[in-house]
């Protein structure tokens, strides 16, 4: 029994330890206000140096005894001035002659220590002495519970606030106290195994005493974790499944021989494989949690890990191709531990159907699981269907005439939470009936309403998407049309005014020769509108190529022959990269622009020049001019314009086309004076030289 001795010795260091810092502690922060603190400080002093001396010389030793009997008494008088700090002056005494007989039987342990040195060598006269000792602590023991029953039960639910650490310390220390004398006169001896913790129970004990003493104490308590809670309770049911089997294996001790060790070892491993089968079933489990919370918690939920849990099912993206609705009904389904569930959704007409289902084989509900009427109450009630109650025949807001007859055939169904966002019912969710079954409670409905509320955002925000998606799709679509609108406006422009210039030069060779041309390039235009119209918006992006912008400048200058002076006041010729039809476009949008905004007999002036790092082609105008805010704020935007009945497309989709030639396209304007728009292209040469290096690594690679 040596590794017992050792453990008792570390044992008892530690008691001495933890008892000493838990005194200092007491007499340097204790609270100040307390009457019984320096008896607390001298009772843990008094048990620090019994441990001390315990593991010094051995828990044998008289010497021992002899602190021992000093802590005891420490600990009496400690609880007789727990009943003075609670204020209690009558019950003082009576209280104080019966902690003055615990005291004086406590005392007289030192006579039985005398004479257990005086009658060393005789076995029985020193059996005697240690049966007496023992009944005689044992009796001081219960004695001193009685007390400190008495004061807790006794004191006001503000002193018990106080009270409850010291008095759960104390209970602690003389529960462990009553078992090991119990033991010791039973059986005749000191009960090594205990021994060699006294010290440690000692340690535990101190902590919890010396944390009665914190100012803040009525406020503490002590709240284990659910999960920490649940596996202890179940490592206790798993401990306790063994031991009694193993008992029942030692006690077949009537059996003699090979039949003796042959039930014994089949006995065990029935044991071992009932345990595999029954103890890791879902039921046990949840036998086990809805007990725990029932008998160990004031609230059913641990509110912080659902809300952890039901965030990390939400917003769980792997790879389970889950949807987000079958992610809300386990969110819902996970609270109360229920297997499956159902999630109905909104048809048109008011009722619901069935949208999506978790775990729940075999649902088979009808096109309109609920009708518009039972949705409705729903919705306004916010009532949480209890199908049992419905079974029952119970009815709250009048949804019991409404309910659909599946949900009186389905026993699975067990609850139905609506889920409410800014009063609008998005969905229900139907939650199957959990293994341990249960009642619904105030609990359930309040978390639930809260959940179902959450869930509801969630899935609004989605249906939200959906709709801001499918919007953006038509959206598109109407975007390609104003941008074929305002081609085909610009084209019909340049038809009507070739028109009425027919009726008046119809009969001049030179006007019909340039007719001709205008409705042939007319014609190019409309055949290369319809070829565009499918890239629209798609960002395709056109071949680049090298072209003359001095030949693209005249070509958009003759277009507008006829119809508006365009005058070209330096072309010089500029071989640029880009897409040489889109320029064009871009340009007769800048071109129509700065016509609209001038007067009939004032030319729109395009010069073309280098730069020598890009392609320069600028129109302009002396026209209305802009505003600073338009040109910033609307002039890009599209669908706005400042002319009536414009599109508000021109420069925006200009800009876009020379963007995606690697180009930019700036603006000056001032009002009353006209604008400047600019159009730069990269030069052939600086494309060169730029893309070189790139097209030399692509080489190496």
């Amino acid at each position: 029994m040596t590794w017992l001795a050792n453990i008792g010795s570390v044992s008892f260091l530690l008691g001495a330890l933890v008892s000493g810092l838990a005194a200092l502690w007491i007499a340097r922060s204790g609270a100040a206000e307390r009457s019984d603190r320096w008896a607390a400080v001298a009772a843990l002093a008094l048990t620090a140096n019994w441990c001390f001396a315990a593991a010094s010389f051995g828990a044998e030793q008289p010497i021992v005894a002899l602190t021992e009997v000093a802590k005891n008494l420490a600990w009496i008088y400690v609880l007789l001035r727990l009943f003075a700090n609670d204020g209690r002056d009558e019950t003082l005494r009576l209280v104080r002659p019966a902690a003055i007989v615990l005291a004086l039987v406590e005392s007289f342990q030192i006579v039985l220590v005398m004479l257990a040195l005086r009658n060393a060598n005789a076995p029985s006269a020193a059996t005697l002495i240690f049966e007496t000792s023992a009944i005689l602590r044992a009796l001081t023991v219960v004695g001193a519970l009685v007390l400190l029953h008495n004061l807790y039960v006794g004191a006001a639910l503000s002193s018990r606030r106080i009270l409850r650490w010291n008095a759960a310390a104390l209970a602690g220390m003389w529960a462990f106290s009553l078992n090991f004398y119990t033991l010791s006169y039973l059986t005749g001896e000191v009960p090594v195994e205990l021994q060699a913790i006294r010290g440690l129970a000692a340690a535990i004990i101190a902590v919890p005493f010396a944390v009665g003493f914190n100012s803040n104490a009525a406020g503490l308590e002590f709240r284990p974790s659910r999960t920490l809670t649940f596996r202890s309770l179940s490592l206790l049911v798993i401990g306790g499944y063994f031991m009694l089997m193993l008992l029942l294996a030692n006690s077949l001790d009537m059996l003699r021989g090979d039949i003796r060790a042959l039930t014994q070892v089949g006995l065990i491993l029935a044991a071992g494989a009932l345990a595999l089968i029954w103890l890791p079933s879902q039921r046990v489990r949840g036998w086990l949690r809805v007990t725990a919370v029932k008998h160990l918690f004031k609230h059913r939920y641990d509110y912080r890990n659902e809300w952890i849990r039901f965030t990390n099912t939400i917003g769980r993206t792997g790879f389970d191709e889950t949807t987000l609705q079958e992610r809300a009904i386990k969110a819902l389904a996970d609270i109360t531990d229920s297997p499956c569930g159902l999630l109905l959704l909104p048809e048109d007409d008011g009722a619901l159907a069935l949208g999506a289902q978790w775990n729940w084989p075999g649902a088979d509900l009808p096109a309109n699981a609920m009708d518009p009427d039972l949705a409705a109450i729903l919705e306004r009630e916010g009532l949480i269907i209890d199908f049992d109650e419905v079974r029952a025949g119970k009815d709250h807001h009048g949804e019991l005439a409404n309910m659909p007859d599946w949900s009186f055939e389905e026993l699975r169904a067990w609850a139905a939470v609506p889920l409410l966002h800014f009063d609008r019912l998005v969905g229900v969710v139907i939650l199957a009936r959990p293994a341990i079954e249960r009642e619904l409670d105030w609990e359930d409905f309040d978390l639930l309403s809260i959940v179902g509320r959450q869930l509801a955002s969630y899935l609004a925000e989605q249906s939200g998407q959906a709709a801001l998606s499918e919007a953006s799709r038509f959206d598109e679509f109407n975007r390609r049309m104003a941008f074929v609108m305002h081609d085909i406006k610009n084209l019909s422009s340049q038809m009507s005014l070739l028109l009425r210039n027919a009726e008046k030069h119809a009969d001049k060779p030179e006007f019909r020769k340039d007719m001709l041309v205008t409705l042939k390039n007319s014609a190019d235009k409309l055949n290369l509108l319809l070829a565009r119209l499918g890239r629209y918006g798609t960002g395709a992006r056109e071949e680049m190529q090298q072209f003359d912008l001095a030949e693209i400048s005249r070509e958009v200058a003759a277009r507008f022959e006829g119809s508006h002076p365009v005058r070209l006041a330096r072309c010089e010729a500029v071989e640029v990269v880009g897409d040489r039809e889109g320029l064009e476009q871009a340009l007769v949008h800048l071109v129509q622009n700065a016509i609209d905004a001038s007067d009939p007999d004032i030319p729109v002036m395009i010069e073309t020049f280098s730069n020598g790092i890009s392609g320069q082609c600028q129109v302009i105008d002396n026209g209305k001019g802009m505003s600073p805010a338009f040109v910033r704020n609307g002039l890009f935007k599209p669908f706005v314009s400042s002319k009536e009945g414009g599109f508000g497309i021109g420069a925006y989709e200009a800009r876009e086309i020379i963007r995606a030639m690697d180009g930019r396209l700036d603006v000056e304007s001032r009002e009353g004076l006209g604008t400047r728009f600019a159009v730069s292209l990269p030069l052939r040469s600086a494309k060169a030289i730029y893309s070189g290096p790139k097209d030399l690594i692509e080489e190496t690679v």
